[in-house]
């Protein structure tokens, strides 16, 4: 314990060089953090497939060890490192920041426990509170998701506590994509499955190693095909469902099959609920 005149020191007296340097420091941080949202990205893009997934990890880990960097340098030079003068700043920082941010501690602490678990990373493409897209960064705070109308969306970390999140890849490149067809009952059945399946196997965006399958279910309007394939990449995957549903649609019709409208399904739908 230091003391002055009878006072206990907390804080010490900081030359103009000390100054300049914590300065530096904090801008020197906040530039390579910036960076780290740019350059990571763009090394990223440059791969495919897990290792890309593995370089957008990198970027809240870099972000964390830097936060804590320049804590671990400014600390001492801020404040006199003693043990009392720690409890005393860990005790008023904690009360003064417990009252005035409690969500945002929440999300923060949510953040360091999603670095831990791991429920997503970049490049995984999920679904939260009905926001699907891409996940751009995680950052202790929010993450950021990128719509497939390119829309960038910060979603706090704090609904990871009460909101279940649905990942579609959970670190890899395999996404299911799901194409549907609704078609009127009156036809062979073995017949459209050959043909959607002949669709599927033919498209340029199909990972070959990946299973095709198709789910059929009959329901009281007609038939409902589902057509289930995984793209090459997960960010091929509105393209591939595109593809599929164009070129399916054309070896349906030129086979005279039938399609079901949505006044014809929701008809169909009221007949059976009054019946």
């Amino acid at each position: 314990m230091i003391y002055q005149n009878g006072e206990i020191l907390f804080f010490r007296s900081l030359t103009s060089t000390e100054i300049l340097f914590i300065i530096a420091i904090l801008t020197i941080s906040w530039l390579v953090m910036k960076l780290n949202r740019y350059w990571i990205p763009f090394l990223a893009n440059k791969f495919s497939g897990k290792r890309r997934l593995y370089i957008l990890a990198l970027m809240p880990i870099l972000r964390l060890i830097i936060i804590v960097g320049v804590f671990i340098i400014i600390f001492p030079l801020i404040i006199i490192p003693t043990t009392e003068n720690l409890i005393a700043f860990l005790g008023a920082m904690g009360i003064a920041l417990g009252f005035a941010l409690k969500e945002y501690i929440s999300s923060l602490i949510a953040g360091i426990v999603t670095l831990y678990e791991m429920p997503y990373r970049p490049g995984d493409w999920i679904e939260i509170n009905g926001i699907y897209g891409e996940v751009v960064s995680i950052g202790l705070r929010s993450l950021e998701l990128r719509t497939p109308d390119d829309n960038i969306v910060r979603i706090p970390q704090l609904r990871m506590w009460d909101s279940p999140i649905f990942n579609s890849t959970s670190g890899s490149r395999e996404l299911l994509c799901v194409t549907d067809f609704y078609l009127n009952p009156k036809h062979d059945a073995s017949l459209i499955k050959q043909i959607l399946y002949d669709v599927a196997i033919t498209s340029p965006f199909l990972q070959l190693k990946k299973p095709v399958e198709i789910i059929v279910k009959e329901k009281p309007w007609g038939t409902h095909y589902k057509l289930k394939a995984y793209p090459v990449d997960a960010r091929d995957q509105f393209q591939f469902i595109s593809d599929l549903t164009v070129r399916g649609k054309k070896a349906l019709l030129d086979l005279d099959v039938k399609f079901n409208t949505v006044m014809q399904v929701i008809h169909s739908e009221q007949s059976v609920d009054n019946f």
